[in-house]
């Protein structure tokens, strides 16, 4: 009898240790497994934190770059409206060429624009034969009221972004070629420097360049330069380089 009590007070014991065992095995496991759970949360959000910080960062960037594009816009707009201002137009009428060349010159040298003088009915070879009483030129110089010469255009694209005009033409019995009266007459020439040009076999520049300052009667219009008819591009130059521009 006791041998059978031994043995299952031993049993008991037995049990109870293995009951321990798997207890304390399971709270183990349930230890482990918390602490892979709060690990795996811990990374998660390290992660979370990370992509958020990443995504401000590129948002930021790309806040700063949009920035510096709407200012370079700016600053680039701001450039091309001062590079408006203080322009140099080169207007001109050629009956034979000689004037082209010459406002050619101008226009390059100071880079400057062109702007050429065309009649809607152009001169003829004929039409400028000052010889014959009958051509064109000389009965508009006897008459004044035919020297009403109507322009293909006479006014000029961004007038006021040209502070420097010349003006050129050939000279017509002393006179600039009336062409160029119709132009003039056309504009408002406030707050412009105006520079007449022209050329001549052999007439000077004469009175031409102070009359068509009364005929525009604004502007500040220099004295002007007459070149012989086969000017070359140093005589020109010569002429800018003494004005200052």
């Amino acid at each position: 009898m006791k041998k059978k009590l031994a043995m299952v007070l031993s049993f008991a014991v037995l049990m109870g240790l293995a009951g321990c065992s798997s207890s304390s095995e399971a709270e183990t496991e349930a230890t482990t497994a918390a602490q892979t759970t709060a690990t795996q949360q811990t990374e998660s959000s390290a992660e979370e934190t990370e992509a958020a910080e990443t995504e401000e960062a590129a948002s930021v960037e790309a806040a700063e770059t949009e920035t510096a594009g709407v200012t370079g816009s700016e600053a680039e707009g701001g450039d091309a409206e001062a590079d408006a201002q203080g322009g140099t137009l080169v207007v001109y009428y050629s009956a034979t060429g000689n004037t082209e060349a010459v406002a050619s010159y101008i226009a390059e040298y100071t880079d400057g624009d062109l702007f050429e003088l065309e009649p809607v009915e152009p001169y003829t070879d004929d039409d400028l034969n000052w010889t014959d009483d009958n051509s064109r030129v000389t009965r508009e110089h006897e008459d004044e009221s035919l020297r009403d010469v109507e322009l293909v255009a006479d006014t000029v694209e961004n007038w006021d972004s040209y502070d420097t005009v010349f003006i050129g033409y050939p000279i017509w019995w002393g006179i600039a070629a009336w062409p160029v009266d119709t132009f003039v007459e056309a504009n408002d020439f406030t707050g412009k420097t105006v520079i007449p040009f022209c050329t001549s076999s052999s007439s000077g520049l004469g009175e031409s360049g102070e009359l068509l300052s009364e005929m525009a009667g604004t502007g500040e219009w220099q004295e002007g330069m007459r070149f012989r008819s086969s000017a070359s591009e140093e005589d020109v130059q010569e002429w800018l380089d003494s004005l200052d521009l």
